[in-house]
């Protein structure tokens, strides 16, 4: 009887993943971690290990015009919105809610010259001459302090002004910065002790006299400087009159008439009484007070030309506000060469309105920047610029030396410097920062408590490293993400989902799971309330959704979301024996409508598996679509597959995507099966 051979089936193999820890950019893609994506567009954790498609935005707003920047005072809740040449007052709150709930129609508010959605939302415009230049703001004292590179302006709730105004004369002034009191105790013709230091802002400022019995007749009062202001009138107004009040006995200050109870030589810098003013009223007061106006050029532009700042104080108090970024260097009127871009200056403390001449510091060489700040613990971290090589990251603390505030320096970083001003933020209590090199952390190493700067987006640097004008890159940290966004792409860092590296690595301890956005066209970005909001440089403000139930969230202004989801080469442990696959599955997040487009690629082409536009959906009486219609009312999680056949390969890999307008896509499990033949010739 004939004897047959039959060969035993195949062993069967599989492969399955279940953890998605977001894109790794940088790796090449034959060596992409298997929990990575090489190509992973317009995802974002569900939870921790999942992935889903990112919501969508829609029409918040159209100012028209380039959207510089939006700034919230929290006083009153409002928004400051800068747009072109304009500072508008979002007044869309009532109570402790922003209405937001038609954005039906557009509304044209002809007063502004706006367009805005939701008539309950009104815009009123309360400035007009911004610089067309990014602005930041910091909040300080019931004021909230806005920078734009050409000025500082002072928002009460109710108006704005600049700090200080350059007249038609080429001279400073300033109606609300603070007077400083420059000397005290001074007698008649000088002396006297020195009290506050001047106003950099302020051209006008103080001097008081004491005036005793061997001075009882003085009727001249010289002041510490000549060459003061002269008074001018510009359009109908009278600048730099001088103001002089003398103490009665009553211990109150009587003011006096210019031009009748005194007479004023600028040149001299004195003033003449027609009639003395005798001997103090109060024995050891002073009882002459004189202010007058003395502008030095280019003193104010160096508080007005700063375009970065923080909030500090001594011992870490956030209460005086350091402005830097004043980009100004060349030849002075002197003759002699400056540059202030590695200076910084600090206000009074609670008073944006005063920075003292002499409250200032320089840090680093002037060949390197000063790009942003760091809050770390108690100290200050200034970042310089690449072009520093020794002294990238200087920290100083705020002290109180013979009771004035002292801010020393205390320690230098070397390392990566800082590459764009408006990245600096918090991430899982760090402080970060974008470099040329990559997002960098300030984090205190573990056992000496020694400071180091540490990588934390290696996987993202692959691409985001490539992207021009890297200079121009802004960002934020909302929730748990630092959302920085760069040439109409986003990249996100998880603080979610760290990394742990090898530990023979100091200067990368970790690295966050990255997220990569595509068609965000963002000028500026910002949050309220707890959502997310970005302003483009037509003057549109656009609002993240925040429903991931909702179908309307999954677009973005009414266009597709391009989502994908790329694994890494699956070849498992024998990369040399030719193989045969079978079949793919994908455990997706039911949705009420869904469709999954699954690809692989067999020797760098890709093909069709399998296009499923029903097995991910549900019905819901409420989104109801004739079109993907289905009557399945399963609402747990649903499992898509295919066999297929892709014969001799080493290697594989597949593709999950979705460009359905008004559809998410979440992705839990992916496993596909193969067998394994000869080796690889």
């Amino acid at each position: 009887m004939a004897q047959f051979s039959i060969p035993a089936s195949p062993t069967i193999y599989s492969y399955e993943s279940q953890s998605f820890l977001g894109a790794d950019f940088t790796s090449d893609s034959t060596n992409v971690d298997d929990t990575k994506s090489p190509n992973c567009q317009n995802m974002i954790r569900s939870v921790p290990g999942k992935v889903r498609k990112r919501m969508g935005y829609k029409l918040f707003g159209d100012y028209q015009e380039h959207i510089y920047g939006v700034h919230k005072f929290t006083i009153t809740n409002a928004l400051i919105v800068h747009a072109g040449d304009k500072l508008y007052n979002l007044n869309a709150i009532q109570g402790s809610e922003w209405i937001d709930n038609s954005f039906n129609e557009m509304v044209e508010d002809t007063n502004a010259n706006i367009m805005f959605l939701d008539g309950n939302i009104g815009n009123q415009l309360i400035y007009t001459g911004m610089a067309s230049h990014r602005s930041v703001s910091f909040q300080l004292n019931q004021k909230l302090v806005i920078l734009d590179g050409s000025n500082i302006y002072i928002y009460d709730g109710q108006e704005v002004k600049p700090l200080s105004t350059t007249l038609s004369n080429g001279q400073s002034y300033s109606d609300i910065a603070y007077v400083p009191t420059l000397t005290i105790s001074k007698e008649p013709n000088g002396g006297g002790t020195d009290y506050e230091p001047l106003n950099l802002l302020q051209p006008a400022f103080i001097e008081q006299f004491v005036v005793t019995q061997d001075h009882a007749t003085a009727k001249t009062f010289q002041m510490s400087f000549k060459n003061l202001n002269e008074v001018v009138t510009l359009g109908g107004v009278t600048y730099f009159k001088p103001e002089v009040w003398l103490l009665n006995s009553q211990g109150e200050w009587v003011q006096k008439t210019y031009g009748t109870d005194f007479t004023y030589s600028a040149a001299n810098g004195t003033i003449t009484f027609g009639t003395a003013p005798g001997v103090s009223p109060l024995t050891g007061e002073d009882n002459v007070k004189i202010k007058v106006w003395r502008t030095v050029r280019g003193y104010a532009d160096r508080i007005k030309h700063c375009q970065i700042g923080a909030m500090f104080g001594v011992n870490g108090a956030n209460d005086r506000l350091f402005v830097s970024g004043n980009p100004d260097y060349g030849e002075g009127q002197d003759g002699e060469l400056f540059s202030y871009i590695n200076y910084d200056w600090f206000s009074q403390q609670y008073d944006p309105t005063y920075f003292g001449d002499t409250w200032y510091a320089k840090l680093g060489s002037d060949s390197s920047a000063i790009m942003g700040y760091s809050i770390i613990n108690n100290y200050l971290a200034a970042h310089k610029d690449k072009n520093e090589l020794t002294q990238s990251i200087l920290i100083r603390e705020g002290d109180l030396k013979d009771s004035e505030p002292s801010f020393p320096l205390i320690n230098t970083l070397q390392g990566s410097g800082a590459i764009s001003k408006y990245c600096f933020s918090y991430l899982a209590t760090e402080p970060v920062f974008l470099s040329n090199l990559g997002i960098y952390a300030v984090t205190a190493q573990d056992i000496t408590g020694e400071k180091y700067a540490q990588d934390r987006s290696y996987y993202l640097e692959g691409k985001l490293l490539k992207e021009p004008h890297l200079e121009e890159a802004f960002a934020i940290t909302w929730k748990d993400y630092y959302v920085l966004c760069v040439n109409d792409h986003v990249y996100v860092l998880d603080g979610l989902q760290p990394m742990h590296t090898d530990k023979s690595r100091p200067y990368a301890t970790r690295q966050y799971a990255g997220f990569y956005f595509t068609n965000v066209p963002a000028s500026c970005i910002f949050e309220y309330n707890d959502e997310l909001y970005f302003g483009t440089s037509e003057g549109k403000i656009y609002k993240f959704y925040t429903d991931p139930e909702a179908l309307e969230s999954y677009s973005d202004d009414g266009q597709p979301i391009k989502a994908v989801w790329e694994t890494a080469d699956i070849s498992e442990k024998k990369f040399y024996k030719n193989k045969t696959y079978r079949y793919v599955a994908l455990r997706c997040m039911p949705e009420i409508y869904s469709s999954v487009l699954i690809e692989a690629q067999k020797n760098g082409i890709w093909q069709d598996v399998k296009h499923d536009e029903v097995t991910l959906k549900y019905l819901s009486f409420a989104n109801i679509t004739f079109s993907k219609f289905t009557f399945s009312c399963n609402t747990t999680q649903r499992v898509t597959s295919s066999k297929m056949r892709i014969k001799k390969v080493d290697h594989i890999r597949f593709r999950f995507s979705n460009e359905v307008l008004d559809e998410p896509l979440g992705i839990n499990n992916f496993a596909c099966e193969f067998t394994q033949g000869t080796n690889k010739k």
